[in-house]
């Protein structure tokens, strides 16, 4: 089996949201300096690099990140290859050729390009879901959607497409390195932090294939 990490490194110079914490890493002890053993500390957003998003995120009464079904976090998933749009909307869905029977989806684009080039700046012409494309996916009963930048939603426009989504049950993942993944299926494995009542969790996900 070929299993393909998908998931951000985790280091301080990985781009955040514009706002958000950056992500420090410190060592609070060290065997060179005389310690037993090698301790880091690591401060961070939730919402950093690989993650998965909580309905907490954008709707109030919404459940954390702990309560998200692992049924849906694990399965069969189709890498749908978008690398010529600039916003996944409705129209750009009904025209792809998405295999019937889909439940998970993962959106490869040309965000995916900064990761493989080590882009370190936030870039905010990302592409993502507008909301015509939120509501076509609820449509079609998916039940996680994953997106290789930040955000599942335009730089400017987050709300609805967020609200859309995770008011229908929709899992969202952000944040995934599809560079070297090509359109297809495979088994998706993404974890998130076990944090109680958060609002997302970063997370590992890997790419199995035969």
């Amino acid at each position: 089996m070929r299993i393909v990490d998908i998931s951000l490194p985790i280091s301080p110079s990985l781009p955040v949201w514009p706002g958000d914490p950056p992500v420090r890493i410190e060592k609070l002890s060290l065997i060179s300096e005389g310690a037993d053993a090698n301790v880091s500390q690591i401060s961070c957003g939730v919402h950093m690099g690989t993650h998965v998003d909580a309905p907490s995120h954008f709707i109030d009464s919404g459940l954390g990140v702990e309560t998200l079904a692992l049924e849906v976090l694990v399965g069969p998933t189709y890498v749908l290859d978008l690398i010529g749009v600039d916003v996944i909307d409705a129209g750009t869905l009904r025209e792809a050729a998405i295999p019937d029977g889909v439940e998970r989806i993962l959106f490869k684009t040309r965000n995916s390009m900064y990761w493989a080039g080590g882009i370190q700046t936030f870039q905010e012409d990302f592409v993502a879901v507008d909301l015509s494309g939120a509501e076509w996916l609820v449509e079609k009963k998916i039940k996680l959607v994953g997106v290789d930048y930040l955000s599942v939603a335009p730089f400017d426009a987050g709300v609805p497409t967020h609200q859309t989504l995770l008011r229908h049950g929709v899992v969202i993942v952000e944040g995934l390195d599809l560079s070297s993944i090509e359109a297809g299926w495979y088994d998706l494995a993404c974890l998130p932090l076990k944090i109680i009542a958060s609002d997302g969790a970063p997370a590992r996900a890997v790419l199995m294939s035969e």
